[in-house]
């Protein structure tokens, strides 16, 4: 393997574990369920497709052109993960679970008079 493309292969691999430290972070940091469904959700689809991204590279350049199982699994979590989140968080909005979210500042000429 090239020098090159061992260089990108560790970039994409670091890449991958940070994005999915600091969605592991999120989770475990973060105030109330809205807030701890975003983070992991949003930064753990990036690391984990960072981490395919780097395999499907690495066997291509191994000469075992590229895996379709690598492929597959791209499809099936960026397909997944974004409605799996939808779905929770309709699923806690419809068990009115609180949020710590400040509301929405009032119109102007809304407020005592």
């Amino acid at each position: 393997m090239s020098p090159a493309i061992e260089v990108l292969l560790s970039l994409l691999v670091v890449a991958g574990a940070a994005f999915t430290f600091i969605g592991s972070l999120g989770l475990a940091r973060l105030p109330d369920f809205y807030t701890r469904l975003h983070g992991p959700t949003k930064a753990t689809t990036v690391g984990v497709g960072c981490l395919l991204v780097a395999s499907s590279v690495a066997f291509s350049a191994s000469g075992d052109g590229l895996s379709l199982k690598e492929v597959l699994i791209s499809m099936f979590l960026f397909i997944t993960a974004p409605i799996s989140a939808h779905l929770l968080a309709k699923a806690a909005l419809h068990q009115c679970l609180p949020s710590v979210a400040p509301g929405p500042d009032p119109r102007p000429g809304d407020g005592p008079a």
